[in-house]
């Protein structure tokens, strides 16, 4: 005889498997209704295009010190809402994310193993920590092709010890049908399986014209570089404006980083990517990156040029200890990335969702300094 409880939870799953997969067979997206901030807060300065006719990127730090600690994680929730409801407000194309997706790749408990730089690893088990960022990242999956890198903490036991990582099993092009459109290309990763860790999308954009955004893994393997450096030289890719996402380029300080103490062989640091790969590209525009953090910063800028004399920008962002290294994870900082509709300006401005969710911090929502509001243009070759 069938029990109540059973009853029930076969009722849940019918009423969830009609809700969800039609007759077709195909998941469909979520049909609620987004909040841009919480209704009653009525917002002096809410976030918006410059232009009209821009459209905008958003880019999410290391969200590692939100999902390493339980009372944290819903903060990274709220951001990932948060850019889902921006969508046709900012006219986001998509939302981009800078690696060290958890603070331990396969950690079983929470004790053993050294301990990070503040002194704590966090409450949350390995486990706990891939299921909190990927729910999370639910909330874009079916609203953006979205794009994410590996950083030093998703590989290895605790950090980079090696390549093991579990990002394959959280994130992998089936997630988001979204993908189907926009993932053009993939590389093998260190175990020979194609994977999400060496990835290329595609975007158009009238102004813009076609945009590329490069994913490669962290510390990057020469088979990584020489992939990604056949992709954007070849005829189909050559003339795209193309944006490099990885996860370590510059310190808190903005020096290229020369060298790390991870174990990975072979490997190539910034420094290598950026002679190998970056200066002799002709289309390479924007690098993206995590990372580094300070207490004291959250972002860095460079420029550098390529071989032909034409700029390339580097750009850090990483609030993860902006709060302390084991404080509430990085303030729910965004950086806002608006193009504007000349094909070539493009605007930064840094936001907080999690201040501007009352009436009372809305004041804080908006960090204006040099560092975290500016503009820079890519060149019109």
């Amino acid at each position: 005889m069938m029990s109540r409880h059973h009853s029930a939870s076969l009722a849940s799953l019918f009423v969830f498997s009609i809700t969800c997969f039609p007759a077709s067979g195909k998941e469909m997206a979520p049909t609620f209704k987004n909040h841009p901030h919480p209704p009653d807060v009525k917002l002096v300065d809410p976030p918006k295009l410059e232009d009209p006719d821009s459209f905008s990127l958003v880019v999410l730090g290391d969200p590692q010190s939100y999902v390493k600690f339980d009372i944290n994680q819903p903060i990274f929730e709220l951001m990932t809402a948060w850019a889902a409801a921006q969508r046709q407000i900012l006219n986001v194309k998509t939302v981009i994310c800078t690696g060290d997706l958890v603070e331990q790749n396969d950690l079983l408990t929470t004790t053993g193993g050294e301990l990070h730089v503040g002194g704590n690893n966090g409450n949350q088990p390995s486990t706990k920590q891939w299921e909190s960022v990927s729910r999370a990242f639910e909330r874009l999956d079916h609203v953006y092709p979205y794009i994410v890198t590996t950083g030093n903490h998703d590989y290895g036991y605790e950090s980079s010890e090696n390549r093991n990582s579990r990002f394959p099993e959280y994130f992998n092009p089936a997630r988001n049908p979204l993908w189907e459109k926009t993932l053009v290309s993939t590389e093998r990763n260190a175990f020979g399986h194609p994977t999400l860790e060496n990835a290329a999308y595609e975007f158009h954009e009238k102004a813009w014209g076609d945009l590329l955004i490069v994913v490669l893994e962290f510390s990057p393997r020469d088979e990584a570089i020489a992939w990604a450096s056949k992709l954007v030289s070849s005829p189909k890719y050559a003339n795209h404006k193309v944006i490099l996402l990885t996860h370590s380029f510059l310190n808190t300080t903005g020096e290229i980083i020369e060298n790390s103490n991870y174990k990975l062989s072979p490997c190539n640091h910034a420094s290598q990517v950026l002679e190998k790969l970056v200066k002799p590209s002709k289309n390479i525009k924007l690098v993206i990156f995590g990372h580094s953090g300070d207490p004291k910063t959250m972002a860095t800028f460079r420029t550098e040029t390529n071989a032909e004399q034409k700029p390339v920008h580097i750009m850090m962002f990483n609030p993860q200890a902006i709060s302390g290294w084991n404080g509430n994870g990085g303030d729910g900082w965004v950086r806002l990335l608006e193009f504007k509709p000349d094909g070539k300006t493009v605007k930064a401005r840094t936001y907080s969702p999690l201040f501007a969710a009352s009436q009372k911090t809305e004041a804080l929502a908006w960090s204006r300094e040099p560092q975290h509001e500016f503009q820079f243009a890519f060149d019109e070759r």
